[in-house]
């Protein structure tokens, strides 16, 4: 990783040591992937894994849909370790591998439940449009209450953070482990001008 070196213990600040200390006290057990390179800024690692434990361990939605949310964000990213560590917690979570193997290839699934195919949607839509229409807001609050939506949002949001870190920082998958193909990038197109009210179009 020689964007952001891993540190060596005796390498720490005292900022460092802390945070390090926290992350490897808390659920996750050690410090992965991503904070190695976030440990090059101990005050933001703090926060990103205050923010992380919340959604990965204490939000409420089911692990089926809470791993679904993020291996769409992992996909739509082409985050390559994001993917090899949570396609995994995904089939764990009860995510069927046919459904973990369409994601990867940029399908939408069979097989989904109705809750899990809102959970897809609105993914998808909020990762591809950066909003979501009426329709599937609607959609997916008759599935789930607001406070699982704002937790499903925060899963979006939160990994596609960790998805940038990981490929700025170049975090490896290990050896032998097939990678995502990557996406097409999409033609640029730029932004209209916001309409305003009472003005004409030619």
């Amino acid at each position: 990783m020689a964007r952001f070196p891993e540190f060596r213990d005796e390498e720490l600040d005292d900022e460092q040591r802390r945070v390090a200390a926290a992350i490897r006290g808390g659920p996750r057990g050690g410090l992965p992937g991503p904070f190695v390179p976030l440990l090059h800024n101990p005050s933001l690692a703090d926060r990103v894994q205050t923010l992380g434990a919340y959604l990965r361990y204490g939000c409420s939605l089911p692990d089926d849909l809470k791993e679904l949310a993020i291996i769409v964000t992992a996909r739509h990213w082409t985050a390559q370790y994001e993917w090899y560590l949570h396609s995994r917690f995904a089939v764990e979570a009860g995510i069927s591998a046919e459904i973990v193997a369409a994601i990867a290839e940029d399908r939408r699934p069979d097989g989904l439940s109705p809750v899990q195919a809102a959970v897809y949607d609105f993914c998808i839509e909020l990762h591809e449009e950066g909003r979501v229409s009426d329709a599937m807001f609607q959609r997916a609050l008759d599935l789930m209450d607001r406070r699982r939506l704002i937790d499903l949002i925060g899963l979006c949001g939160y990994y596609t953070l960790i998805a940038m870190v990981l490929n700025v920082a170049e975090v490896p998958i290990p050896d032998g482990e097939a990678p995502l193909r990557r996406r097409p990038r999409a033609a640029s197109v730029p932004d209209r001008p916001p309409r305003r009210t009472g003005a004409t179009e030619a």
